[in-house]
């Protein structure tokens, strides 16, 4: 078992500043080269305030806050407009980021791109739906409308 420091949320394991122990394969294959994570040690236990302190400020602070912007977020679907070729397929895929964009575009509350979980990757035009992480007990699902440019 290895003993790491999540530095991005990893869904099902835990929050940015969280210890966790995994079996060695999954941290050595998966979350040490994505970046998702970092070795734990003494030294790299003082960087775990830093991080926890970071993800407060970023932080949802209230369940009824939480509630108020999935509702908002919920209320009107988002456009994103990307390069497509024939059939409707795109010039490589819709990002998170995009998405965290089109959605502030529109006038909803601000989303961090980390929140946002794309279950598989858009890459035709057409409608989707994301889930945003907004609070640990809500999340908004966001109903994604993908068009041409």
């Amino acid at each position: 078992m290895a003993k790491l420091i999540l530095t991005h949320e990893v869904t099902g394991l835990g929050a940015p500043g969280d210890v966790v122990e995994v079996k060695d394969g999954y941290a050595r294959n998966f979350l040490v080269p994505r970046g998702l994570a970092t070795a734990w040690s003494k030294g790299a236990e003082k960087q775990v305030s830093s991080i926890r302190k970071a993800r407060k400020a970023r932080e949802i602070e209230t369940l009824d806050e939480a509630k108020a912007i999935r509702d908002a977020l919920q209320s009107k679907p988002v456009v994103v407009r990307a390069k497509s070729g024939e059939a409707g397929r795109l010039f490589g895929a819709v990002t998170t980021t995009e998405i965290a964009e089109a959605v502030t575009a529109a006038g909803a509350p601000a989303v961090d791109k980390r929140k946002v979980e794309v279950g598989q990757p858009i890459k035709a035009l057409g409608d989707y739906t994301v889930q945003v992480r907004l609070h640990p007990e809500v999340t908004a699902k966001i109903d994604v409308k993908v068009v041409a440019l």
